[in-house]
């Protein structure tokens, strides 16, 4: 037989298993002791890198200018599509985006070429154009990805480009007078949906609208300008002379319409009754803490703005020529190398979502690659080629689980990435924050206006890349 032996007490009488208490209870003492408080906890705060890595510039207009040498439009942009069910179509202002089409005005000659388009399926490993085969149409890429693989030196196979949504090839077959064959191999890497326009389709519709055929007649009488491979009204220069040649003479023109950033900005009003910012003010001031993660959750949404605005976030700001996608899905370091050879002045720090860094992780370490670690404001931050890989949680990751990449090369004097503010401003309370007493209502509620301006330019094209399409499920 096991018996049980139970301890009780007589809160009543102070006794336990029959004695009597001799001192006092920890549950009574606690009446009498002061609770040591932690301060209020937040889970939405983050590290906000972009924030502490960007360059601040000081905006007393509430607006920056960037002045950029002339650049002419040479039509590399992306095209978009629209799709009803399975039917894709090209939306018809956007062949503008190719170069025989740049600055074309008639949208109905438009609408009537993005009918002639042909949709075709490709699975992956599937060639859609081999070199040394007749090149005989434009092809928009829809929806997936393609490699496009040359010869390299050594005459092996090399992927020179990856094309992608909006991408486009054999813009230049539609308007060629000799037959001419495909430079390149494109090899579908994921299930790829592609438009297609044949040379002969296309010369049917010229033969009915003189007003492209003129359109198409003018722009081989008169090009462009010069220009460098930036689009870049070119500057000439002599030099290895000998002797008296005359010299070139030359002008840097400016663009005439420069772009102009508008400070934004983030507000919310702050409640209080009197009554608690009187009385529950030990051991912490209840106005101050309520200020505190009003601030923080002000900054969060100043960095969410900064990647995702529409208007200046970097997100959409990035030229579509410092765009690239990776070459099998997951990043790789072949993939960040590449991003890097887009932004190969001075890079100061990659930025990306804390689970496209654990996916980077993973390529590497099936490679047997351990990047190293770099110092940075006291932390061990991941790294690659030197470069901070830094994390942030407001780069947005799509349902198919899909996220990007961001390089770039920061501050004025470097032509990079800045932030803008206006410090100084009324009632400021940290730079370019600022916290307005608004009153009291009837119902002894004070009132503060709480507000952050900011906004971020991107100075040349080349400041800024992105990685897109990174695959992280993998």
């Amino acid at each position: 037989m096991v018996w049980v032996v139970t301890e009780t007490t007589d809160v009543s009488t102070g006794t336990q298993n029959g004695q009597t208490q001799q001192s006092l209870a920890t549950a009574a003492a606690r009446n009498l002791a002061t609770t040591t408080k932690s301060q209020p906890q937040m889970q939405s705060i983050t590290s906000r890198w972009l924030l502490r890595m960007l360059p601040w510039v000081h905006t007393p207009g509430g607006a920056y200018r960037v002045n950029r040498r002339l650049s002419y439009a040479i039509g590399d942009g992306r095209l978009s599509f629209t799709n009803t069910g399975t039917d894709i179509r090209v939306v018809p202002p956007e062949l503008r985006e190719l170069p025989q089409l740049r600055h074309f005005d008639d949208d109905t000659i438009l609408e009537a070429l993005a009918t002639r388009f042909t949709q075709n399926h490709h699975e992956p490993g599937d060639t859609i154009t081999e070199t040394g085969q007749p090149a005989d149409r434009l092809i928009l890429i829809a929806h997936g990805k393609a490699n496009k693989i040359g010869t390299g030196e050594y005459n092996d196979h090399t992927i020179l480009g990856v094309l992608a949504d909006g991408d486009y090839y054999g813009d230049h077959t539609l308007t060629t007078t000799t037959p001419t064959t495909w430079e390149h191999t494109l090899k579908a890497v994921t299930p790829t949906t592609t438009l297609t326009l044949t040379r002969q389709t296309f010369q049917q519709l010229l033969d009915q609208t003189p007003t492209l055929a003129t359109h198409l007649h003018n722009q081989q009488t008169h090009p462009q300008p010069p220009q460098n491979k930036h689009g870049e009204a070119l500057i000439d220069i002599a030099s290895g002379h000998t002797g008296e040649p005359q010299i070139t003479h030359t002008f840097v023109d400016y663009e005439t319409t420069p772009r102009e950033y508008e400070l934004s900005v983030a507000q919310t009003i702050l409640r209080i009754h009197t009554r608690v910012a009187d009385l529950y003010n030990q051991p912490m001031n209840q106005t101050h803490q309520q200020l505190r993660l009003t601030i923080e959750a002000l900054r969060e949404r100043q960095e969410h703005e900064l990647i995702n605005n529409p208007q200046f976030g970097l997100l959409h700001n990035a030229d579509l020529k410092q765009r690239i996608h990776t070459r099998t899905g997951p990043p790789t370091p072949d993939d960040l190398d590449e991003l890097l050879g887009n932004i190969y002045k001075d890079p100061a720090f990659f930025l990306a979502h804390p689970q496209t860094i654990a996916a980077f992780g993973r390529e590497c370490s099936r490679r047997g690659l351990y990047p190293q670690s770099v110092e940075l404001n006291g932390h061990a931050i991941p790294s690659w080629r030197g470069i901070p890989l830094l994390p942030c949680n407001k780069i947005p990751v799509t349902k198919t689980r899909t996220s990007s990449i961001l390089v770039m090369r920061t501050g004025e004097q470097n032509q990079g990435v800045i932030g803008l503010h206006q410090t100084g401003i009324p009632d400021e309370y940290e730079p370019s924050l600022s916290v307005r007493f608004m009153g009291i209502n009837e119902q002894a509620i004070i009132s503060y206006l709480v507000s952050a301006y900011y906004s971020a330019a991107v100075l040349v094209p080349d400041a800024l890349g992105i990685l897109e399409h990174v695959e992280i499920g993998h």
